[in-house]
């Protein structure tokens, strides 16, 4: 007597909310490769502008899709720091460390692109292979989220470490100041997943921090280029012992 075959049950494919959640989060990746690829430093800054555009809209997307009404408020506030003040801030301080010194305008301005520990190709493949382990150990994990579909948690993973990769292979102030900044995405992109009802209060928090990051960037950068007249931290090495 043949086995009686028993069909499968069928995979329900994900729905829209799924589909636009994945897809800004793998926006959000793909931003934070752009900027290892970025040869201006102004470029460079306009990139992180998109990518908490990407986080702010993604927050909006939880709050409609899973009715959590902080999440519009804490939307609202990245908008206005990240995407604006923030990037604001720093293209003013680059604008006015390049300004003190217009022989190093030129070479400023393009230095990014040649200043890493690795050439840019190598620099791309070392942030991939990254990635992906952050991606596909995450998912070793099996963490659920009633707000975000799992791919998203690895995603952000994925970002974190990249954004660690920009800051220890780039050797220019600015970069490394982005590459932090860009940390804070992943990091608010891992809290929608991991806790999207978190304490406004909390979020808020988070945003502030990031102020006084930029501010604690800003004076390093100024000091830096008035001592070194250069962005690049290479003279800093020589401090070794």
């Amino acid at each position: 007597m043949a086995p009686i075959a028993v069909d499968a049950p069928a995979v329900a494919p994900p729905g829209v909310y799924a589909g636009v959640a994945n897809g800004l989060a793998v926006l959000v990746l793909l931003t934070e490769f752009a900027m290892l690829r970025t040869a201006l430093l102004r470029a460079q800054v306009r990139v992180y502008a998109a990518q908490s555009l990407l986080v702010s809209v993604l927050a909006v997307v939880v709050a409609i899709g899973r009715d959590v009404p902080e999440l519009y408020v804490l939307a609202g506030l990245s908008l206005a720091l990240k995407v604006i003040v923030v990037p604001w801030l720093v293209l003013r301080m680059l604008r006015t460390a390049l300004t003190l010194d217009p022989a190093s305008r030129s070479s400023a301005g393009t230095e990014i692109a040649g200043s890493g520990a690795l050439g840019v190709a190598s620099e791309v493949l070392l942030a991939v292979a990254v990635a992906a382990f952050g991606f596909f150990a995450t998912g070793r994990f099996h963490v659920t989220s009633p707000a975000l579909p799992t791919t998203a948690l690895g995603l952000s993973v994925a970002v974190i470490l990249v954004a660690f990769v920009l800051m220890i292979v780039r050797r220019d102030v600015v970069s490394q100041a982005i590459g932090f900044f860009s940390l804070e995405n992943g990091v608010s992109l891992a809290s929608l997943v991991v806790a999207a009802g978190m304490p406004l209060i909390l979020e808020v928090a988070f945003l502030f921090d990031l102020l006084v990051a930029v501010v604690v960037f800003g004076v390093l950068m100024k000091v830096h280029h008035q001592r070194a007249d250069s962005l690049s931290t290479r003279h800093i090495t020589r401090l070794r012992g």
